[in-house]
């Protein structure tokens, strides 16, 4: 429960403000919705599900009109945020999240 803070018998927030904020803060948030590992960037996850779907990196870089080694660089960054070093645990940790 979030609660307003009250100083000098006033409200710190309007009333329009902190009914926003009780919104926001106390709906309930699905795991479902957020992206699965939030850790990476969008064009990491971007590059994750390529792998997972059994694309190469020549693929994946012309697919994604990136140079060789950028998209090493990205898939460097992936193994090290989901902490696996191989492309094999890269894939069976993106098909456990849901990805394609």
């Amino acid at each position: 429960m979030v609660r307003v803070v009250i100083a000098d018998d006033h409200p710190i927030f309007s009333p329009a403000i902190a009914g926003r904020m009780m919104q926001y803060f106390g709906a309930p948030r699905s795991p479902n919705t957020q992206e699965p590992f939030p850790e990476l960037t969008d064009r990491e996850r971007e590059v994750l599900s390529l792998i997972a779907q059994g694309y190469t990196n020549q693929a994946i870089a012309e697919r994604l009109v990136i140079s060789p080694r950028t998209l090493r660089n990205h898939i460097s960054s992936i193994f090290s945020k989901l902490q696996v070093t191989s492309r094999l645990e890269a894939i069976l940790r993106a098909k456990d999240a849901g990805m394609n």
